[in-house]
């Protein structure tokens, strides 16, 4: 009866932690057509209170810097593009933890064994998540940059002021590229020039290309020169390391996929035979040379997924 009601908690625990990740993920996607800064924008008094509620949702504070002292965090939240809200980050995380220490003792019936579970699964998978999220994102800003560097273009060849033409980016575009750019309309709105606002737009980013187009701002401001024109090859260069990309996540595909079949294959085999035949190796699992050997086995393919993660990972 007591295993049976443990087993209750620890699906439902899961099922609360996975249904609060998807909430933050789909808060953080929501909106195609009015972006995140369209929609601040339309529920605040004023500008200034629009940008203040989106720098707080980014775990900035009103000065737009990071908010918390452990600086890798806060550039890893701010990155991924998630609402910042501290109750449903540490509720997701605890039942993580929850979830992770009941399965780990009821696989193991080991305490420690079970309190590492807990630690990784209540710890290290909200920041693999985070991770993932911060990594789509700036894929997403990849692909809309060379876009909505065109838009800039072509309102400052039509005669618009900078502010205007990055504010036009900020109302045509969707999110996250959008909603970037609003913010850094309303910091020049508001008494910063435009390399100190494009500049905190590549540190929140955290991209190359976003990095490129800030050096160029900041070349532009010191040398002088035509800003239509130096973007418009700033905008041609996006796209063809863009391209360029795209042609290595082709060519390196293959490799790609052998590492994630053979990494998953025998964790799902194990998984299998231990839910089908539990008593599959005997008494032979609970030997400590069988113990040393698995985990002999295990350090072994991750030193293979590391050398395979080199061979396929090149930098553009």
């Amino acid at each position: 009866m007591h295993a049976q009601l443990l087993y209750v908690l620890i699906f439902f625990s899961g099922f609360l932690a996975l249904q609060a990740l998807f909430g933050l993920a789909r808060s953080a996607r929501s909106g195609h057509v009015v972006n995140q800064r369209l929609r601040a924008e339309n529920s605040s008094a004023s500008g200034h209170e629009a940008l203040i509620i989106l720098r707080k949702s980014r775990a900035l504070d009103g000065a737009g810097e990071f908010a918390f002292a452990v600086r890798w965090f806060n550039r890893l939240v701010t990155r991924s593009g998630l609402p910042f809200r501290l109750p449903e980050w540490l509720l997701a995380a605890l039942l993580l933890a929850l979830g992770g220490t009941g399965g780990g003792f009821m696989l193991s019936h080991n305490v420690f064994i079970a309190l590492a579970g807990g630690l990784i699964c209540g710890a290290l998978l909200p920041l693999l998540f985070l991770r993932w999220c911060a990594a789509r994102r700036s894929k997403k800003l990849g692909e809309q940059l060379a876009s909505a560097l065109d838009i800039i273009v072509r309102s400052l060849s039509a005669g618009h002021p900078v502010p205007s033409a990055v504010a036009l980016v900020g109302r045509e575009m969707p999110d996250p590229i959008g909603s970037e750019f609003g913010m850094v309309s309303y910091e020049i709105s508001y008494g910063a020039s435009l390399t100190q606002a494009v500049g905190r737009l590549a540190e929140r980013v955290g991209h190359p290309d976003i990095d490129l187009f800030a050096a160029t701002v900041r070349l532009q401001e010191r040398t002088g020169g035509n800003l239509a024109e130096l973007l418009a090859v700033i905008a041609d260069t996006v796209r063809e390391r863009q391209k360029m990309r795209l042609k290595i996540s082709a060519a390196s595909s293959e490799g790609r996929a052998s590492a994630l079949i053979l990494t998953a294959a025998p964790f799902v085999v194990g998984g299998v035979l231990q839910l089908m035949s539990p008593d599959f190796y005997g008494a032979v699992i609970h030997e400590k040379a069988v113990h040393i050997g698995l985990a002999g086995l295990l350090v072994w393919m991750m030193l293979g997924n590391l050398v395979m993660r080199k061979m396929i990972n090149f930098k553009v």
